[in-house]
């Protein structure tokens, strides 16, 4: 039966649910507060430079090319891919840094350079990886909207039941003695999600993600995702709305009947939001809230970040696209993200300069540059501060890559916890939602559908399957065939 369904945000959870929704036959409309499509996937530009204000590694192509399968295209028909060699540069102090190549035997000899013997145990953790991720996201990913527990039960996994109870970083330390070779296999978690002593250690299928599947640049960067994902939806005939902030979710006794968009009342059949589950829910009355704000107070989210958007007046050198500087502790840095939060003492941090890549993304003989600081969630967030924390990994881009850049600065854009809150309504301004541990994991996390408010559903890094760019895709999946099979 055809229904009209309003989704609140366009974030890659929405904007995948719009398509697989109007794909089965529904009247589809997206609301957006802001002014551009794509939550944290937005992109600005200023100056003549080009930046993707999030999301900046392209990994896990497969389930980018079954996304677009789905609806008959390839991704070749919205844009090219272009794998990077180095995948990153992983920075240990100056003249110090391990370049990660393009293949999984070069990665074996660089493996093997730091550290002897090291490269036959990778090769045994990689092919482990490899078995995690086919089990995990080609058999199972798809097939476990968080339902029951009974969806992680399957042959595979009972084998492999060790993996769940165990963690990344026992995994990594058993094989691995070399801090950084160390550091390179736990650093997917840490950014990306979790504690490496918190994470099962099923999720080291991430690093055969990192290392089998390698890191691709898209051409304009990641936006042409979003853009893409856009064009599919209005082929099938999704309408788009920005500027489009909720007032409310509109209910009738237990049953969500629309939304208020500035005042007006939107008539819904279905209501799903793929914003910030904490403020959806605020959106509808107290006794419609499944998740209390002692609920949320106990989950274990993901980092927050400290943004530095930059343009440089000349071409850098001593670096690559994608950068990691781990020239600092990593144990302490992860400490002051989950176990004791505070702004950190020594934050390792990333950078990368897309123009070395796309030279369109910044002025002819110009840069430009994305510095990303992890970060606990719900920390005071001053100028001060932000001041201060852009002056220590500026001096120490400069310090371990021999070069003066900071006079070089003609454009900077700062974004913290507070602009995750007020551009996302982001909970404590969280960037990538809820960490994956082992007990938010699949029917452990919040659920995609309402246990108070008929029609009403979820999508997105704060329910199932968890964060991540590819993830948020499968969520939009997940959500649209639990509506359409209601």
């Amino acid at each position: 039966m055809k229904k009209s369904i309003s989704i609140i945000g366009s974030g890659f959870s929405s904007l995948s649910a719009a398509c697989y929704l109007a794909k089965m036959g529904h009247n589809v409309e997206v609301f957006e507060k802001n002014d551009d499509f794509g939550g944290r996937a937005r992109q600005f530009k200023e100056d003549g430079f080009t930046f993707d204000m999030g999301p900046s590694w392209y990994w896990m192509p497969d389930v980018f090319e079954r996304f677009f399968k789905d609806f008959d295209f390839k991704v070749e028909d919205f844009y090219s891919l272009k794998k990077l060699n180095p995948a990153y540069n992983v920075y240990f102090g100056k003249n110090d840094f391990i370049a990660i190549p393009d293949s999984l035997d070069k990665i074996y000899k660089v493996f093997e350079n730091e550290e002897k013997g090291s490269s036959k145990k990778l090769k045994k953790f990689i092919s482990r990886a490899k078995d995690n991720y086919k089990i995990a996201v080609t058999d199972m990913l798809y097939k476990m909207p968080g339902l029951s527990p009974l969806e992680l039960i399957s042959f595979d996994t009972i084998r492999r039941v060790g993996y769940f109870f165990s963690n990344i970083k026992k995994e990594v330390h058993k094989d691995f003695k070399n801090p950084k070779l160390r550091s390179i296999l736990e650093f997917p978690v840490l950014f990306l999600g979790a504690e490496s002593s918190n994470t099962p250690a099923f999720y080291n299928f991430m690093n055969y993600a990192d290392f089998g599947l390698g890191t691709w640049q898209p051409t304009n960067g990641f936006f042409d995702v979003v853009n893409a994902m856009i064009s599919v939806g209005k082929k099938l005939g999704v309408k788009y709305h920005n500027n489009s902030n909720i007032d409310e979710i509109i209910t009738n006794k237990n049953y969500a009947t629309g939304i208020k968009v500035k005042g007006k009342i939107i008539n819904s059949d279905i209501v799903l939001s793929g914003a910030d589950y904490n403020h959806t829910e605020k959106l509808l009355p107290k006794n419609l809230r499944q998740y209390s704000e002692k609920y949320w107070s106990k989950r274990v989210l993901a980092p927050s970040s400290l943004l530095f958007y930059l343009g440089f007046d000349k071409k850098l050198s001593n670096l690559a696209h994608h950068n990691l500087f781990f020239d600092t502790d990593f144990n302490l840095h992860s400490k002051e993200i989950y176990k004791e939060p505070k702004w950190p003492s020594e934050p390792l941090f990333y950078a990368n300069f897309t123009s070395i890549t796309n030279e369109h993304t910044a002025p002819k003989g110009c840069e430009n540059g994305f510095i990303l600081i992890p970060l606990a969630p719900g920390l005071n967030d001053t100028q001060k501060l932000r001041d201060k924390y852009f002056d220590m990994v500026i001096d120490r881009i400069e310090s371990i890559t021999e070069q003066k850049i900071k006079e070089s600065i003609i454009f900077k854009k700062s974004f913290c916890v507070n602009d995750f809150i007020d551009e996302y309504n982001s909970y404590k301004g969280n960037a990538y939602g809820l960490a994956n541990t082992l007990l938010q994991t699949s029917f452990l996390r919040p659920k995609l559908k309402s246990k108070l408010v008929k029609n009403m559903y979820f999508t997105g890094q704060l329910s199932v399957p968890g964060p991540g760019v590819p993830p948020a895709i499968v969520s939009g999946k997940l959500v649209a065939d639990l509506i359409n099979n209601k």
